[in-house]
């Protein structure tokens, strides 16, 4: 599993904020190449990749985006005020260390501070301190000291934190949602290297999901695909905070296969594509879990109520911790669920 740790630490460890993926689009790229027969960026940015087949076309989506910050507003002293990309947990911001993208291209670190409760009063210190009374100090002293080192109002902010390996087969790292899922994606198109496979695949790197699901609505209306897979990480039971009857997979267990996310709210997945992963899964002797959610949306939502629809599931891994910067999940887990998307891209033709 060493290789596809160091995959997931190189994802994990490039930044690329919701509309900002530039960096791991160039990743994504540079991975791809040898394994597909063409690779093209559309007007949104999406990276797809394409392995043409005579069978159906099989659509992978796994979003490149993390949550972050933007600068909003840059203070008389050099105070950077942000505003938050995507679905942060506030008390999860504070007192992280960040980097700020300058407008050359440069990443220069900060930290996220706020009032300090020394000087807070008894119901002060009782409530959560919110986004917008934090502020990023990057060590300017002036808002023309701010300009001088790079940062402009729209200066994309992400978590300064390493990918790093954890006790048995575990990792943690910062974007792990939804880098892991481009890990499996790649990692599945690795294994199909040498392998025949009838089906023509498109393999995508979408933008934009933690702010609305963009790039797999649009890149799904382009290529209408006649079934897909998102790749995904899920939420977890097995820690404290969270009971079994609230989400019953485990990290450990193998990868998730999705039958509704939030509550049917997002996809509700046909049966036949349920029918062709799970015995797919079988058929390969790969461990995989059911899922029934009722938490977020993935790619899958949008690609699902595309056009006049096309039948779609999420193969995820079971990730502790998500929308924070010491997410956890199972290497092992990782690997068998891009074994079970190489099985499912070889069988494809039989149910499709």
């Amino acid at each position: 599993m060493k290789d596809i740790a160091a995959l997931l630490s190189s994802l994990s460890n490039a930044h690329g904020l919701s509309g900002y993926e530039d960096e791991v689009a160039a990743l994504l790229t540079a991975e791809m190449e040898p394994l597909v027969d063409e690779v093209t960026i559309d007007k949104m940015g999406n990276v797809i990749g394409t392995r043409s087949g005579d069978g159906p076309t099989v659509m992978i989506a796994a979003h490149m985006d993390e949550i972050g910050m933007m600068v909003s507003h840059i203070d008389d002293e050099g105070f950077l005020r942000a505003v938050p990309v995507g679905g942060w947990f506030d008390q999860t911001i504070l007192s992280q260390r960040v980097l700020i993208c300058t407008r050359d291209g440069r990443r220069i670190p900060g930290v996220v501070g706020s009032r300090p409760p020394h000087l807070m009063d008894a119901d002060e210190r009782k409530r959560m301190v919110k986004l917008k009374e934090m502020f990023v100090d990057c060590g300017a002293t002036s808002a023309a000291h701010a300009a001088a080192l790079g940062v402009d109002i729209g200066a994309p902010v992400t978590i300064d934190r390493e990918f790093r390996l954890l006790g048995d087969d575990f990792a943690t790292g910062k974007a792990l949602d939804n880098r892991a899922g481009c890990a499996m994606m790649l990692w599945a198109l690795r294994l199909l290297r040498e392998k025949t496979v009838k089906a023509t695949i498109q393999a995508v790197g979408t933008v934009q999901e933690e702010v609305g699901l963009k790039g797999a609505r649009t890149s799904a209306y382009g290529l209408d695909p006649d079934v897909a897979i998102a790749t995904d990480v899920t939420i977890p039971g097995d820690h404290p905070g969270v009971t079994r009857s609230e989400s019953h997979v485990v990290l450990g267990k193998g990868p998730c296969i999705t039958i509704i996310d939030a509550g049917g709210r997002g996809i509700i997945a046909p049966r036949p594509v349920v029918r062709w992963l799970r015995e797919t899964a079988d058929e390969a002797s790969l461990p995989y879990q059911l899922e029934v959610g009722n938490g977020g949306n993935t790619d899958a939502t949008a690609i699902y109520i595309t056009k006049t629809g096309i039948p779609c599931s999420v193969v995820s891994v079971a990730t502790r911790y998500i929308h924070s910067p010491v997410e956890v999940l199972s290497l092992k887990d990782l690997e068998h669920g891009a074994e079970l998307i190489a099985a499912a891209m070889q069988s494809a033709h039989q149910y499709f």
